[in-house]
């Protein structure tokens, strides 16, 4: 049979054309040059990165006549004869696992070289080793004869003992990038003259998960089905999704077609599409779409919280797989979560809609009085603390977070202290663990807590949009923190960027020697959940009021 399969064919034979793994290869390469060749190392990492192929040249390497820049010259006899050389001896673990190997293994090494300048021993799936096994191994690598040299192999370094791999240099190797198996895929397609479009060369280096091997293997397959290879051609046969298919599967989503998306997802699994697959595309696009939100204030589609909130979700369908379950099932069902209920949403369109808000924003900001008192101002050794209150029939709490916020940061500088800080870290961490209040413990789950008094926690939290909404539920959150501990303790939740601000005009402040006084606060209330007017108040401080919609 003269056919050779793509993956053999195409096999590193030198440094240079071991993909992916530079960083390794520098060292061999480095330890080849300068002579320093250690006798055991141990390459560790996934299926199809390069193990084996690397464990062979660097073989072929230490044993050529003329090594070159790039390893092995593969023109002197020691390379021409690498793989008739009685030197270099490849063991599968897999299946030679015992110790009657590995004992005539230890007789054999005593003896010198035949051919070459080192005898080499390759260990493919060292781990699969039994424990006598491994028992015999570790006293032939303690002091192995100057002409030994030992490379193992594994996919699951793990399972190899801590004495073996302590003995050995360990190279983790990683999964190959997509722009890498890419890379080389055009240079094998270009050398075999396959024809195949670059949306299928990507799928393939998509679905091949970073192992060249797997690549190539489906690579070969594709090639002998067909003329020319296309994105559909790697769909059909291997189970894929198109990036195409997810970003229509969003839109779906978004556009509240429940007809269309139920189709789709029936048409995938009659495809026989792979879940994890799909759920990997998925989060992948909402990867995309989260930062989207990050970056564009106008972003048309869901929110920062919604997205996280789908990920994780996706994210935990492998875990509740089992045969008798289908995990297509799961995953409709747990993206049909974010269409709108049609019996509660009616379909306007988005010019329209914006006019009614803007005047909707409008009415509501020309028919808002306010009576604004100046109090007197507030000075101290720190630093002088000038507060507007906003006087009205229902204090709105919203309005009087900036000035409740640098006076409970003050008050907190006042007596903060290291061990405070840790006491409460420990005791915000056992208040979210045991939490039943879900509205509450979903609005504080991100918050960390970054200072601490006797009195007073500082909170910060990783969502800018929600501190307003923290600091709405003060009262709450205060009452069930003290009922769980038996404190009185007050909170305080700010920005990121707020924090940093406070923190560094902390920092000035020490150096200048200025101290800190307690302030006293203002009076604030509980937002009501069924209050609309309070709602309203607090939505337009926290978005721009010509793009709110209350519901």
């Amino acid at each position: 049979m003269d056919y050779k399969v793509l993956y053999r064919k195409y096999r590193p034979d030198n440094f240079s054309s071991i993909i992916g793994q530079d960083y390794m290869v520098s060292i061999l390469k480095n330890a080849i040059k300068n002579d320093k060749i250690s006798h055991a190392y141990i390459f560790s990492g996934p299926r199809g990165t390069g193990k084996t192929s690397t464990a062979k040249v660097f073989a072929k390497a230490i044993n050529c006549l003329n090594p070159a820049e790039d390893g092995p010259c593969n023109e002197c006899e020691s390379c021409l004869h690498f793989k008739e050389n009685a030197d270099i001896i490849e063991i599968d673990a897999a299946s030679n696992n015992g110790i009657d190997e590995i004992r005539e293994i230890i007789n054999n090494i005593k003896l010198a070289p035949a051919y070459s300048k080192y005898k080499v021993y390759i260990i493919d799936e060292v781990h699969m080793l039994s424990t006598s096994a491994f028992n015999a191994l570790l006293l032939t690598l303690e002091e192995p004869p100057k002409h030994v040299v030992f490379i193992l192999a594994t996919t699951n370094i793990e399972a190899v003992p801590i004495t073996i791999l302590s003995r050995c240099q360990r190279f983790d190797f990683h999964k190959i990038s997509i722009t890498d198996i890419i890379k080389r895929l055009h240079y094998v397609v270009s050398n075999e003259n396959i024809s195949i479009n670059d949306d299928a060369l990507e799928e393939i280096a998509y679905i091949s998960d970073g192992g060249m091997r797997d690549a190539l293997s489906i690579l070969d397959q594709l090639s002998s089905t067909t003329e020319k290879i296309t994105i559909n051609d790697v769909i059909e046969h291997f189970g894929s999704v198109s990036k195409k298919q997810i970003s229509d599967l969003y839109n779906l989503i978004l556009e509240n077609d429940v007809d269309n998306f139920d189709s789709m997802m029936k048409k995938f699994k009659e495809l026989a599409i792979d879940y994890k697959v799909l759920i990997k595309k998925m989060l992948e696009k909402i990867e995309e779409e989260a930062i989207k939100v990050k970056k564009n204030y106008n972003y048309q589609g869901l929110t920062y919280e919604s997205l996280k909130e789908m990920a994780f979700e996706l994210a935990d369908i492998s875990n509740y797989i089992n045969m008798s379950i289908d995990p297509y099932l799961l995953i409709e069902i747990t993206l049909l979560k974010y269409f709108k209920d049609s019996n509660s949403t009616s379909k306007i369109s988005k010019e329209t809609t914006q006019i009614e808000q803007k005047n909707i924003s409008r009415e509501i900001i020309n028919n808002k009085e306010k009576k604004i008192e100046t109090l007197e101002s507030v000075s101290n050794k720190n630093k002088e603390v000038t507060t507007e209150i906003i006087s009205q029939e229902i204090i709105s709490p919203i309005e009087n977070y900036t000035e409740l916020i640098k006076i409970r940061v003050n008050n907190c500088f006042v007596n903060a202290k290291k061990e405070y800080l840790q006491n409460m870290k420990e005791l915000w961490k056992n208040f979210i663990g045991q939490l039943n209040d879900k509205s509450i413990l979903n609005l504080i789950i991100d918050c960390n807590v970054v200072t601490a008094s006797d009195k007073i926690a500082v909170l910060t939290n990783l969502v800018d949009g929600t501190t307003n909404l923290i600091n709405s539920k003060l009262i709450e959150i205060e009452s069930l923190f003290n009922k769980e501990f038996k404190t009185e303790y007050k909170f305080i939740c700010l920005t990121e960027n707020e924090w940093n601000e406070e923190k560094q005009e902390y920092i000035t402040n020490l150096k200048n020697k200025h101290e800190y006084h307690y302030i006293e606060e203002p009076k604030i209330e509980q937002v009501e959940e069924n209050n609309i007017d309070n709602i309203e108040k607090i939505a337009y401080d926290i978005f721009d009021k010509e793009k709110i919609e209350i519901e």
